[in-house]
């Protein structure tokens, strides 16, 4: 669930700071919707990385043609990365961000910051899991369990920031 991608990531935090003599000195922690969107997004306008249709095998869902589909979760890098490098973006599981839920995004930072007003109970989660058939797994696509909400179908991505950025 939500509370503990940020217990998971805090551990990491805590792990980083003791290992300052390796070089890790940076914050890690959940993406905001703006930033899992323009990781997703990777440079492109469409709905997917690779283009606006599904396609085969780009993604575990049901559909996708995967050995996965609505079978479990593939095993992390099994697909093409995006132009950005990213593995999973899309497919596999919903990933947390750390926004509070908000229906629209009338009213959200400009600068790509996580949105702390709202529904702060609820959290919005992106990309589609292996259970949704293939016209969920969009960069677009977002939903907003409780953050209490476990399943195998949610999962996260850490962001490391980086430090003078």
């Amino acid at each position: 669930n939500w509370q503990d991608a940020n217990a998971y990531i805090a551990w990491l935090n805590r792990q980083a700071a003791s290992q300052q003599h390796t070089g890790d000195s940076g914050h890690y922690r959940l993406p905001s919707e703006a930033e899992w969107e323009y990781a997703a997004r990777s440079g492109t306008s469409a709905g997917r990385w690779w283009g606006a249709l599904i396609g085969s095998a780009n993604a575990d869902c049901d559909g996708c043609g995967s050995q996965w589909d609505l079978v479990s979760t593939a095993p992390v890098g099994r697909f093409r990365p995006n132009a950005f490098g990213i593995f999973d973006v899309l497919g596999n599981v919903w990933q947390w961000t750390e926004d509070c839920w908000n229906d629209t995004y009338i009213g959200s930072p400009i600068n790509g910051s996580a949105w702390s007003t709202g529904e702060c109970g609820k959290h919005p989660v992106r990309g589609g899991s292996w259970t949704n058939r293939p016209w969920v797994l969009r960069s677009t696509s977002r939903t907003n369990p409780d953050e209490d909400k476990r399943s195998n179908y949610i999962g996260f991505r850490v962001v490391k920031e980086l430090e003078g950025r």
